[in-house]
């Protein structure tokens, strides 16, 4: 099963009390940060965007017990130290 996939949430303040979440995923350098994904429309809470990007990059995981993984990962395979049953 290959590493996990690095992708950070953070939100942004575009203009006062205008906040975007935002999904950054790490490059091949790790010194890179490209953006997946971000909002679409803005929260006029910080914690309300904050809330909203983590849900959206808890659905980049197909299975809870082993987060995100770079796609073609075999998803029925069992996680190392976690057995099927």
């Amino acid at each position: 099963m290959s590493h996990i996939r690095r992708i950070s949430v953070h939100v942004d303040e575009s203009d006062p009390g205008h906040f975007y979440w935002v999904l950054m995923e790490e490059g091949d350098d790790a010194s890179q940060w490209r953006e997946l994904e971000s909002a679409d429309e803005s929260y006029d809470m910080w914690l309300d965007a904050l809330q909203a990007g983590t849900k959206a990059l808890i659905a980049y995981a197909p299975d809870e017990r082993i987060g995100p993984r770079e796609p073609g990962d075999d998803e029925d395979a069992s996680p190392v130290g976690i057995p099927i049953r």
